[in-house]
């Protein structure tokens, strides 16, 4: 019998074992609610969190916490590769800028640089090029620290901040997250502190030059040659006139600067609610002599306690915080379960989210959208400036289905109502939607030197699309009745890939990608026998591993991307294509019940899944995510699904996701 063979004869899981699986998993994500009802499950990204905290404790010369900083060193060398280098995500070979920001921090704390790990790392970064091969933000960091020059930074004017709107850069065309990270780092950049950095560490042996010597990066893969030489060029006038700026427009740039940061500071959840611009706030306070009891200063450093994981022997700070997404996916996947427990678990979820929406702030998404009504909710516990689509279009989801499955009644109408308003005014003219703003596609920014990273921008994805399609249509629309979901649909018909898959900006990746498309055809009544979903539910069948479950990596990102390569399986990955296999109306395939198979096997004694792989997108080839949450209300989902799909006679999934 052939692999193929033994497929396609693969029995279904039991209902037996299903239903047992089922009851384990509930009860184990039901131990992981909070007291007031919602989840909020841990978030890891990679080395460079953990290290830029300890990194930026010293740069501010706080008193010294050995035990903290004992345990951040043991995650850091827990995490080390065996090649001696630090990677982005589980599995991934190397990358220069978090080994060079492990390794500093490890040195900071007190490894020397004798120790074997330490000497392994630093071999690896010098036979890789050594330090001069970190990118921007690094470099700006060993800027800080003295150990490079700010000639090996890009220029960034603090004057940005004084452009008017049509200029080609201005703050309203970037993405949120660069936004909030760019503006306290504009003043930074122009007045040029020190770390005051009393152990005096530095890492000039990670280089096979004098990193004083340095200059600027060289052109990413990404990048245009001709934008970015054109870029290139005005660097360089900018560095000559630099000198040559006039004091009080520098220092009104300064004041707007600061501003922009004060009035978005956002309490102890802080501004933009993100781990870097958290860090640059503090940081920018500092130079600008806030006295250490100034009330934003502390809850600028205080945000950044928060993001804390202490364990017994290990400790790292988390990017942010992600309690909406992890509530409002959890409460879906406990409405699917449907007990008695999990529906009073959800209705409590949603009890939660209900304040949480954003209803009396015009966040930054209003320069693109004037006239538009707030009426969001943000990844974090509090970003009131910056509600995010997909989270939106989850818990309005949520919420609609409990005004039948949990007979909510119109407690939630005025709720759906306003965020079902604040998407359709957030789509883009391509008829997608991205994840924070509208229309943020002038792509050409990609290609000034401080975007090596390649995440400057914010333009409509797949993905979100998707879920924001797929909120409409369960609402109620249709591509006849909608224009809003008519262009939707049309947008993800157009961005199918020639193999059937879709792209995955959020989450790893094609899987991901495919997953989210299918369920909002399927919502939106695209035909099961349309080659658009048949070709994807085929792309999906045939990238199923050998143990049953599906499996894909960061790897998949890379810029020279040929098509799907083979991954290790993972649970979230494979409860996102049985998912997805179900959307598209199979089932009763070999495929779905091997996946649900698969799910039940590796399930653990615990109830749980063990999960190590990343399957969370931060920023494509540079920033990845591990949800723990993921491996454990995904699978639930899945299996319920399958569950109540096969106790009925339509084998139809009814709603958005």
């Amino acid at each position: 019998m052939t692999l193929e063979d033994h497929k396609a004869g693969a029995a279904a899981p039991s209902a037996a074992a299903v239903d047992a699986s089922i009851a384990a998993a509930s009860s184990a994500v039901l131990d992981y609610r909070k007291p007031d009802g919602h989840w909020v499950f841990e978030l890891e990204a990679d080395a460079t969190i953990p290290a830029e905290y300890v990194l930026l404790r010293h740069y501010l010369a706080e008193p010294i916490d050995t035990v903290l900083e004992g345990k951040i060193a043991n995650y850091l060398r827990r995490i080390q590769n065996e090649n001696g280098g630090w990677s982005l995500f589980y599995g991934h070979e190397f990358d220069m800028s978090a080994s060079v920001k492990a390794y500093f921090a490890l040195k900071m704390i007190g490894d020397s640089p004798d120790a074997p790990h330490m000497k392994k790392a630093r071999e690896e970064m010098l036979r890789r090029g050594g330090a001069i091969k970190s990118n921007v933000f690094t470099r700006i960091m060993l800027a800080l620290f003295g150990v490079v020059t700010w000639r090996a930074a890009p220029m960034m004017p603090v004057e940005i901040m004084l452009l008017p709107r049509w200029f080609p850069i201005h703050l309203t065309k970037i993405s949120y997250w660069a936004r909030t990270v760019i503006v306290p780092l504009l003043v930074l950049m122009n007045k040029k502190p020190r770390a005051r950095n009393p152990l005096g560490v530095g890492i000039d042996e990670l280089f096979l030059e004098d990193p004083k010597s340095i200059g600027m990066t060289a052109k990413a893969p990404h990048q245009s040659q001709l934008w970015f030489t054109g870029f290139n060029l005005l660097d360089k006038v900018l560095r000559v006139v630099d000198p040559l700026f006039p004091k009080a427009p520098r220092q009104r740039a300064i004041d707007k600067a600061v501003a922009f940061v004060t009035e978005r500071l956002n309490g102890v959840d802080g501004l933009g609610a993100i781990f870097p611009a958290m860090a640059n706030t503090v940081m920018m306070y500092d130079l600008l002599g806030y006295p250490k009891d100034h009330p934003h200063y502390v809850l600028a450093r205080q945000s950044i306690e928060n993001l804390l994981v202490i364990k017994d022997d290990e400790a790292y700070c988390q990017p942010c915080v992600s309690p909406i997404w992890d509530t409002a996916l959890t409460a879906h996947a406990m409405i699917e379960v449907g007990g008695e427990k999990e529906v009073a678990s959800a209705k409590a979820a949603l009890d939660w989210l209900k304040p949480k929406q954003v209803l009396d702030v015009e966040g930054d998404w209003i320069e693109k959208r004037p006239g538009v009504r707030p009426g969001g909710w943000a990844f974090q516990y509090n970003n009131a400036h910056y509600p995010d689509l997909d989270d939106t279009a989850v818990v309005v989801m949520a919420m609609d289905r409990a005004r039948g499955t949990l007979n909510a009644g119109t407690k939630y109408d005025e709720s759906i109502a306003r965020g079902r308003e604040w998407i359709d005014g957030l789509q883009s003219k391509d008829g997608g939607w991205a994840a924070f703003d509208a229309d943020n596609l002038e792509y050409y920014l990609n290609n000034i030197p401080f975007s090596d990273h390649g995440a400057l921008l914010d333009p409509p994805t797949e993905d979100v699309t998707a879920r924001c399609v797929s909120m409409l249509a369960q609402l109620g629309e249709t591509v006849k009745t909608s224009e809003a979901l008519a262009r939707g649909v049309e947008y993800l018909r157009r961005r199918q890939l020639p193999d059937g898959s879709w792209f995955g900006r959020w989450g790893v990746n094609y899987i991901y990608g495919t997953w989210s498309v299918l369920c909002a055809l399927n919502a939106a009544g695209v035909d099961h026998a349309d080659p658009v979903m048949a070709k994807a539910a085929d792309w999906l069948i045939a990238i199923q591993n050998s143990d049953g479950g599906w499996g894909e990596d960061g790897n998949s990102y890379r810029l020279d991307y040929r098509g799907y390569e083979r991954a290790d399986s993972t649970a979230s990955q494979t409860a996102w294509a049985t998912l997805a296999l179900m959307a598209a109306g199979k089932v009763d395939h070999p495929a779905t019940q091997r996946g649900i198979a698969y799910l039940i096997q590796f399930q653990g004694k615990d109830g749980l899944w063990s999960e190590p792989q990343y399957t969370g997108g931060g920023f494509p080839r540079v920033f990845y995510l591990r949800y723990h949450g993921y491996s454990k209300f995904f699978p639930l989902w899945a299996l319920a699904r399958y569950r109540n799909l096969r106790n009925t006679n339509s084998r139809f999934v009814g709603i958005g996701m």
